[in-house]
């Protein structure tokens, strides 16, 4: 299903290329873009328990102002994301997380292909979490951010964006009170979106 959403929206924004368009793009200095999102959970832990949360397809928005030609820096932002929480194949609970992303990056100019690189930091807050009796986790994660896209002109100052990022994210899950593990999410993302230059 996540892959059938991804395939369709690129497909429904690659008609709207054509060749005159790409004598019409507009340099502004900001780049707004809306994607669709398939979150790939790496769900790693060091409990014994293992710990693991479900693949989702989410929303997402991106801000970026460019400095200069090729540099510029992103604000990756989304709505907060429920996640059911296994151990093995039972399902034990629920977390909500908020991951707000900064990245800095660097764009290439290779013709009507404009890729890009960027590295940055995640901060994650756990909003919400539905544990067992005596479980509980930290509430915000700090982790790195690596990504790589590539943005494709399209009609006036609009873009098509095809874009991956590996986010670390991780938490400490406690047991009565005393530490029972680390449980590492570091997801990978990869989306599909349409950006606007300006």
């Amino acid at each position: 299903m996540q892959k059938q959403l991804i395939t369709a929206v690129a497909l429904a924004a690659a008609t709207l290329v054509s060749t005159s368009a790409l004598a019409q793009i507009k340099d502004g200095s900001w780049l707004v873009r809306a994607r669709a999102v398939s979150l790939q959970s790496a769900n790693s832990d060091s409990t014994g328990l293992a710990l693991s949360v479900n693949d989702k397809v989410i929303p997402e928005v991106d801000i970026s102002y460019f400095y200069t030609k090729n540099l510029a820096v992103e604000l990756i932002l989304t709505v907060p994301q429920k996640h059911d929480l296994s151990a093995g194949a039972a399902q034990i609970g629920s977390v909500t997380h908020l991951p707000p992303t900064l990245l800095l990056q660097y764009h290439f100019d290779a013709g009507s292909f404009k890729p890009y690189v960027g590295a940055g930091v995640n901060y994650t807050v756990f909003t919400e979490s539905s544990l067992p009796a005596g479980v509980s986790i930290d509430h915000s994660s700090v982790g790195g951010a690596l990504q790589f896209g590539v943005d494709i002109p399209l009609s006036g100052n609009m873009y098509l964006n095809f874009d991956v990022k590996k986010a670390y994210i991780q938490t400490d899950v406690a047991a009565g009170g005393a530490k029972a593990g680390t449980f590492k999410v570091d997801p990978l993302l990869v989306g599909v979106g349409i950006g606007w230059r300006f």
